[in-house]
């Protein structure tokens, strides 16, 4: 019988990992005739006065702010905004080269975004269709097509609840019961030791430190004006590796990943030989990964 080929996740957070800045930030905001740090400053504000999730404040503002300025804050302006993202260096092309190099390792290379940012603006960005699932921020829209509520809330702690839906294979939100119901751990469609998570701060570390604990690979990338912050992550054990934010071929980064690549791929070809072996003479086949749950 054919065996599938393993799977490879890449989990992205998406400001200032793949873009250069918060994605609001571009066009959305102006187009309030806000600056970036008016308007981060009054949702943060408003968040604060009322003991309010921060990102459901600001998509709070979001929609009280487009309500006050009659501009129709629907999914087409949206992802409008999202045409005005400035992507790092080598983005656009990084998705297809990992895909092929990942296939020529015998592995099925999967692209997955984990993101406090809002799912509109990444669909406009040209690079939606490279990911398997996005988990961003999201609206509800009314018959009118209006945002008018969250649809979802992706904030720095439950970052985390979509690494298991990767890990499980369960991808829709709506799915909570089969979420968290055991699981052996040669079902898990996708082990944590198969697992690369790219970040570029504290908002990430819960999800860093999931790939530390769990046999993953967490990266960091900077620019200037973060350095310092990553370079933290790194002395303080949050992360595996830091690098620039330069995606393109021959970089340190895509020297590193693939290296990264090649050992997951030994890692898994080495297990399933052992396995094999544990089978034919009737022993316990070794899980490949951390069973949580």
């Amino acid at each position: 019988m054919e065996t599938q080929a393993p799977i490879i996740a890449f989990l992205y957070d998406f400001d200032k990992t793949l873009c250069t800045t918060d994605m609001e930030d571009y066009a959305f905001i102006p187009s309030l005739g806000y600056t970036p740090a008016e308007f981060w400053g009054k949702a943060n504000a408003f968040g604060w006065e009322n003991r309010m999730d921060g990102l459901l404040a600001y998509m709070y503002t979001m929609i009280q702010e487009c309500a006050a300025q009659n501009i129709k804050l629907d999914r087409a302006f949206l992802n409008h905004c999202g045409e005005s993202i400035q992507l790092f260096p080598g983005v656009r092309e990084w998705f297809a080269r990992i895909n092929a190099f990942g296939e020529s390792l015998g592995v099925q290379v999967e692209h997955y975004v984990i993101s406090s940012g809002l799912r509109e603006i990444i669909e406009g960005s040209g690079i939606a269709q490279e990911f398997r699932e996005i988990y961003a921020c999201e609206f509800y829209y009314n018959e009118n097509g209006d945002a008018c509520w969250p649809k979802l809330d992706v904030n720095f702690t439950n970052k985390t609840q979509f690494v298991y839906r990767i890990n499980k294979g369960i991808l829709d939100v709506s799915r909570d019961k089969e979420l968290n119901d055991s699981m052996p751990d040669d079902s898990k469609r996708v082990p944590f030791t198969n697992m690369i998570y790219m970040g570029d701060g504290l908002s990430d570390v819960p999800c860093m430190k999931m790939m530390r604990a769990y046999g993953g690979q967490a990266i960091a990338v900077y620019q200037a004006s973060n350095r310092q912050g990553v370079e933290k992550l790194l002395a303080d054990g949050r992360v595996d590796f830091i690098f620039p934010a330069d995606y393109r071929e021959d970089m340190e980064l895509d020297r590193t990943v693939r290296d990264i690549l090649r050992k997951m791929t030994i890692t898994d070809r080495l297990l399933e030989v052992n396995n094999r072996q544990l089978r034919s003479i009737g022993g316990d086949v070794l899980p490949n990964q951390v069973g949580l749950f």
